[in-house]
C-alpha cells in the first residue's frame, strides 16, 4: 500500500518553515504543539489557521520518518 496519497500538500515556504521551526524548538514534541494550535483556532473559529496547523502536524510526521515516503525521482 503507498503512503502518497495521504501525503500533506505543501502550499508554501511558510508551512515549511513553520514545520522546521516547532521541530527545533520542541522536539519530539512538535506534533502536539502542532495538534494544539489547530485546537486553539478551531476554538476561535479560524478554519484557515487550523487547517495550517493541522497540515504542519501531519508534515512534522513525515519529516520526522528517517526513509523516503512516496515517489522518488
Amino acid at each position: 500500500m503507498s503512503l502518497a496519497p495521504n501525503l500533506p500538500i505543501m502550499t508554501s515556504r511558510q508551512a515549511y518553515d513553520d514545520a522546521d521551526a516547532l521541530i527545533r524548538v520542541f522536539g519530539a514534541e512538535a506534533g502536539i504543539e502542532a495538534a494544539e494550535r489547530a485546537d486553539i483556532a478551531r476554538s476561535r473559529g479560524n478554519h484557515l489557521h487550523f487547517c495550517h496547523w493541522r497540515q504542519i502536524e501531519r508534515m512534522i510526521i513525515i519529516l520526522s520518518v528517517d526513509q523516503s515516503i512516496g515517489t522518488v525521482h
